[in-house]
């Protein structure tokens, strides 16, 4: 997608991390909107940091805190780009599941709500929430992070596979991940329903 090949944040990672990592960083930083669907975890620049260490300490048990830590730190920084507001629109559907799923503890998982809360008060970006009751939702499995490029025909999609991120810029994948979208997002709740869902939610935890 990038025209601009400048080295950035992401490069200080190379050969500590793995290069699916610094490509979605990259990726999202070049990225003219982004938007993406949560439903197996909180999206990555929505994560806490203890959410994301609890994340990557399940599914990497044996990791050693030099590699856990460099994990958290990119996924923190990932955050930047929260920050561009109009700039770069970035809009997530979490799923009611997610939010609920307690990764580490009661107090992880509060404070990741009203981090998800925090965030979607920012300028430019937008929460929803699907809920259990709501009828005619049949995506659990379509968590997927699509970014947006200076032309349509520059978008890309990255879906998380067993084998690690893959990457998809084909026109047919790409049109069909824009109505996966759209299918999702319409089950959704609208972005101030969505506040006060999760809102509820944190007073529950």
């Amino acid at each position: 997608m990038a025209e601009d090949r400048t080295p950035g944040w992401w490069s200080e990672y190379r050969g500590v991390l793995p290069p699916s990592f610094l490509d979605l960083a990259e990726l999202e930083h070049h990225a003219t909107f982004i938007q993406e669907i949560g439903t197996t975890h909180v999206t990555g620049p929505l994560q806490t940091e203890d959410y994301a260490r609890a994340v990557f300490s399940y599914w990497g048990s044996e990791l050693p805190p030099s590699e856990l830590e460099p994990r958290v730190a990119h996924r923190m920084h990932r955050k930047e780009v929260l920050a561009k507001g109009g700039e770069a629109p970035y809009a997530a559907v979490l799923h009611e599941s997610v939010l609920r799923t307690r990764v580490a503890d009661r107090s992880v998982a509060r404070a990741q709500l009203d981090e998800v809360l925090r965030q979607s008060e920012r300028p430019g970006v937008t929460v929803r929430v699907i809920p259990f009751d709501v009828d005619g939702f049949a995506g659990a499995s379509a968590a997927l992070l699509y970014a947006g490029g200076r032309v349509t025909a520059l978008d890309t999609v990255q879906k998380d596979t067993p084998s690690g991120s893959a990457f998809v810029d084909a026109a047919t994948q790409l049109q069909a991940m824009r109505t996966l979208f759209r299918r999702v997002e319409s089950a959704s709740l609208e972005p101030a329903q969505s506040r006060d869902f999760i809102h509820r939610l944190s007073k529950e935890m």
